[in-house]
């Protein structure tokens, strides 16, 4: 995979932590020059030099933000060969009664809007290009009812959406694919679970291999349908979820056995 990936150049969004941050980091290492964007420049910018890659701040929530960061990639990077789409925000589950609409359309404007602005900034120049790869990271939140009114419905179309852009953009070149990460240990998640704030037993139980998924198991999957290796691969949505979709129905008969 290394050599299939070899000096290419990949925009990841959401790159200061956690599973952009784990798919920044990998890309790099299998020879990619990597643009790392997020509204957390500091971070981003620590990660970079980390990883000798280079950092540009982003908003997903605006246009206007996602076009001179892109131009500005572009300008002093390179021409983006791979775009991974990782930005996003979460939400607490709450009742539709006590969600106030102001969550509900921030998490729409970044986690579906965002994506979108993205895909359209760049795809539309890999496909004048006649080449290029996109993942967006959806979740498997995307693809069950949960009381997640606000970001589960934002996934889903995530998933709809990349269907959508690989159709667009498939005879020009452009493979266009979603990852949906199960329940990942993220700085977010592994900080709820120290504060008490999520029950880590019914995470892990609740899936085929019994654990949480890692975020490099995440990027792993970024950079296989990334590479050259997934040359046929386009328009799919892969779940890494150590197999929470499949066990999640056991539940009903006392759980996936030991």
């Amino acid at each position: 995979m290394k050599a299939s990936l070899q000096n290419r150049t990949a925009l990841v969004t959401g790159a200061a932590s956690g599973i952009g941050e784990a798919c920044a980091r990998l890309l790099a290492e299998y020879g990619c020059r990597v643009a790392l964007a997020d509204i957390n420049i500091a971070q981003a910018r620590s990660v970079a030099d980390d990883i000798a890659g280079s950092a540009v701040e982003i908003d997903v929530a605006s246009a206007d933000s996602v076009a001179t960061a892109i131009a500005w990639v572009e300008e002093n990077v390179g021409p983006i060969d791979i775009l991974v789409t990782s930005a996003g925000v979460i939400q607490p589950p709450l009742p539709v009664s006590e969600l106030p609409l102001e969550v509900w359309d921030r998490v729409v404007r970044i986690d579906q809007r965002g994506t979108y602005v993205t895909c359209r900034a760049v795809g539309v120049r890999m496909a004048r290009r006649g080449a290029g790869s996109i993942i967006n990271i959806a979740s498997v939140a995307g693809m069950r009812s949960m009381p997640l009114h606000a970001y589960a419905p934002a996934k889903a179309a995530v998933i709809s959406m990349s269907e959508c852009l690989a159709s667009e953009w498939g005879r020009s070149g452009v493979r266009v694919n979603t990852v949906s990460p199960g329940y990942t240990r993220t700085p977010a998640l592994q900080d709820a679970i120290d504060k008490g704030e999520r029950d880590v037993s019914l995470l892990e139980n609740n899936s085929v291999a019994g654990r949480l998924v890692e975020t490099r198991e995440i990027a792993a999957a970024v950079a296989f349908l990334a590479s050259g290796l997934a040359s046929g691969i386009t328009g799919i949505n892969l779940p890494v979820d150590v197999g929470w979709l499949t066990a999640s129905s056991w539940e009903t008969y006392g759980g996936v056995r030991e």
